[in-house]
Formats: structure tokens, sequence, C-alpha cells
């Protein structure tokens, strides 16, 4: 018995189409990033266009998914607020959302409107995880994701280089949110792989290989490390497959010679840029002199962009640190947000049995914490609330698994695959 959601899960879905929907939406939230881009750039309208394309797809697929769901249920919302991960979540939406009363924002409308779409996407993998096993919704979804992140990546390629030689178009598009999509994006494939869901090895090797043209220094620095860790601590990965991904890696990297390179020359001629470090610390001390300004409770939801002073020809959307962009937003209450919903995610994954998922979730934590030094949303964590809901249920699933299977005859692809038992009695 665990001692969160027991979840019930089957081998086969009762709904089949319902994995189809699990992929569509997966593949939605990572290729989402260039509906806005592409609308602009291809089809010629203008950047508020394309962000309503965005939010009206998000709420479109709510209402897809909530017309899908209706009926029998395997797992009730109270069975998932059991986690406090998943207590966290609903906290931070709520607080959000009251927020709004008081934010500073530029745009209510629109800050009302990100705010829902933030909502949808919780809503939307708790609809599909209520109606049909942890297990498929995860495999399925992440298959959507990965293949919607290869598809950024096709088109990221195919676009002209910026001029500091990064992917990203200078006006609509960072290298940094294509570098975080593909990082995130290869996690999930290690999942899949783990799972032996099909063959990923090609996808995440593109896919890495995207994240080092994209440039984006601290999505790879914090990648390297967290992968670091997984190799060493997975013991699923034969020494073989360890020696051959770290040769790999430096085949790449030293392909890619030239090019970072020049790279590091346009770098270092930067001066004081948004992109440099002494340009993010510029940044970090104007936010913070503002954060301090309404230390308790912030200065709400939206209310960075268009609010900061433009550092020079740079808008900054949020504050270039996870730590920092909490404080500025939501004050002393962001910060224990902040803690509240790693810390009770890090306490859940420490509970898991040493294995490769336990490997996985730890791995993607440290990604996020690191990345969160230099980087953060304007809206949500760097670990999204909808990926918390859906990995928290997946680590009570193989706790669940784990508590009812002897330690001597669970193997770690059980712990990885355990479609084929129950979760509880």
């Amino acid at each position: 018995m665990s001692s969160g959601p027991g979840i019930p899960d089957n081998a086969t879905s009762t709904k089949p189409t319902g994995m189809d929907l699990s992929f569509s939406v997966g593949f939605f939230f990572s290729f989402r990033l260039f509906i806005m881009l592409l609308s602009v750039r291809v089809l010629g309208t203008d950047p508020q266009a394309g962000v309503e394309a965005t939010l009206f797809l998000n709420f479109f697929l709510l209402a897809v998914v909530s017309f899908y769901s209706l009926g029998g249920t395997r797992l009730t919302f109270g069975s998932m607020l059991q986690l406090w991960s998943n207590r966290w979540v609903l906290f931070f939406l709520l607080f959000s959302g009251c927020s709004l009363m008081w934010s500073s924002t530029a745009s209510l409308p629109a800050a009302i409107a990100f705010w829902c779409a933030m909502v949808a996407d919780v809503a939307i993998v708790a609809l599909l995880l209520r109606t049909d096993p942890v297990t498929e919704v995860a495999s399925s979804l992440m298959k959507g994701f990965v293949w919607g992140a290869c598809c950024i990546s096709v088109i990221a390629w195919i676009m002209p280089a910026q001029s500091d030689l990064r992917l990203g178009d200078e006006e609509l598009l960072g290298p940094n949110q294509i570098g975080y999509i593909c990082a995130f994006a290869i996690f999930l494939a290690q999942y899949l792989i783990h799972r032996k869901e099909g063959h990923w090895g090609l996808p995440a090797l593109f896919l890495g290989v995207t994240l080092l043209r994209s440039l984006s220094k601290t999505t790879i620095l914090a990648f390297l490390l967290s992968e670091a860790f997984l190799l060493v601590s997975d013991r699923s990965i034969g020494r073989k497959t360890k020696v051959l991904l770290v040769t790999t890696a430096i085949f790449i990297v030293v392909a890619f010679r030239g090019l970072l390179e020049s790279y590091y020359e346009v770098y270092l001629n930067a001066g004081n840029q948004a992109e440099t470090l002494t340009g993010r610390i510029g940044i970090w001390a104007v936010i913070l002199e503002a954060a301090l300004e309404q230390p308790w409770i912030g200065h709400g939801f939206h209310s960075m962009w268009k609010v900061i002073p433009a550092f020079g020809e740079f808008e900054a959307r949020h504050a270039q640190n996870e730590l920092l962009q909490q404080f500025y937003t939501y004050g002393v209450v962001g910060i224990g947000m902040l803690a509240g919903l790693y810390g009770s995610f890090y306490w859940q994954i420490r509970r898991l049995p040493r294995g490769p998922m336990k490997t996985f979730a730890l791995s993607l934590l440290i990604f996020v914490l690191v990345r969160g030094l230099a980087e953060s949303e304007p809206f949500d964590f760097l670990l999204p609330l909808w990926a918390i809901l859906l990995i928290s249920l997946l680590v009570d699933h193989t706790l669940a698994v784990h508590s009812a299977t002897p330690t001597s005859v669970l193997s770690d692809k059980e712990q990885l695959a355990p479609q084929n038992k129950r979760a509880y009695s």
C-alpha cells in the first residue's frame, strides 16, 4: 500500500484513443514554443495574433480532454492531492491567481489569459491521469513532447542564425528557450529508453546536438552536470554504453569546435549585454531593488514585462534567476512556495528505492536547480507544474509497486515498467 494515492494501473487502457490524446498534449506542450514565431514569420501576422493562437489551442485542448474524461475515473482529484508536491501545485495556482488583484502588470487581461493557460496545462494533465493509467499517460505524453521538440529542432536548424551565431530569432525567440526544450525532451527520451518504449536513441542524439548548437550556456552546463550524475548513479546502464555516450559527446564537441571558438569571441566582445554575466548581475540588482519594495506578497502575476525598465534594447520578461523571480513576483510567500514545491518533490523522490526511476527524477531535479541559478520562467517554474503533477504520480505509482513486491524480486526494469502490476490490493 502506498502512502500516497494508490494508483490502479492495467496493461491496457479501456480508452485507447486517450493515448493519442496524451501524445497530442505532449506534442503541443513542446511545439507551442514556435507557434507565435511561425505565425509571424510564415503567415505574416503580428506577435499578438500568434500568442492568441497559442492560447486558443491551449484552451481547445482543455475542452477536448474535458469531454474525453467524462464518465468513469481511475483516479480522483482528492487522491492526487494526497501528495504534498501536488498540494503545493494547487496552492501556487491559487495564490498566483489571487495575486492578480494586486499585480502591477502592464495588461491585466493578458495576465488573466496567461494565468488561465497555466491552469489549463495542469488541468489537462490531471484529467488525463484521472481517466487513464498513469504509466500509459506518462509514456504517450512524453513521446509527443519528444517529437514536438524534434520538430522544433528541425525548424531551428533551418532558420538563419542570430547575429551572435546562436539559434533562434533576434526579436521573437531566444536560444535559451530552444535549448531548454531540447534538454527537457532528452530526459523524457531517456525515461522512454529505460522503459523500452521504442527506439529513442537517435531522437535523443539529435536533440543533444541541437542543444549544443543553441549555445545556451546555462542550459548546457546544467544538462552536463545532471547527466554526469545520471551516468554515475544509474547501474542499469552498462559500462560500454557509458563509454560510448561519453565518447560520442566528446566527438560532437570537437566537431563544433570552430563554432564554439567563434561564439566565444563574440561573447567576449559583448560587453555588458544581458546575455553576459556582467549584464545578468545588472538585471539581478535592478529586480532585487524592485522586489524589496513589496517583500511580503510581491508585485503579482505577470508584473515584470514592460514594467521593469528596459536594459538598453533588452526588456526583461523574467528575473534570470528562479529564486529572485519568485521573490519579485510573490515576495516571501514566493520563496516559501519554491522551497515547498521542490522540497516536497525531492522528499518524494528520496523515498524511491535505488534504480533508474530515482536516478531519472533526481537528475531532472538537479538540471532544474542548476539552471535556475541563471534562468527562470515568466509565469511557471522551470520544472513546469504539469510535469511535477505527472512525475509525482509516476513516482508514487513506482513506490506502490515496490511496496507490493519483495525487494529481492524487483528489478531495475520493473521499477520503470510496472504496467503489469497492481499498485494496491
